[in-house]
């Protein structure tokens, strides 16, 4: 019988922040195409001002107002 390794707490947390991020890519980049000319950086900080620091958080904030 073949066991799977389950991944470590740290593994999962690097999982869910690569796809926390890959998500907040892509809501940049659909802003980003409505306000031409605004830097991607710009639109990030406007997207996650209302959020803690913690990517975690700021996808939670971002995904209740979706």
């Amino acid at each position: 019988m073949k066991t799977t390794r389950t991944p470590t707490l740290e593994e999962r947390i690097k999982q869910v922040r690569a796809e926390i991020e890959e998500i907040m890519d892509a809501h940049v980049d659909a802003v980003a195409k409505q306000s031409p000319g605004v830097p991607p950086g710009v639109i990030r900080n406007l997207l996650t001002a209302r959020a803690p620091a913690c990517p975690c958080a700021q996808y939670l904030e971002l995904d209740s107002k979706a």
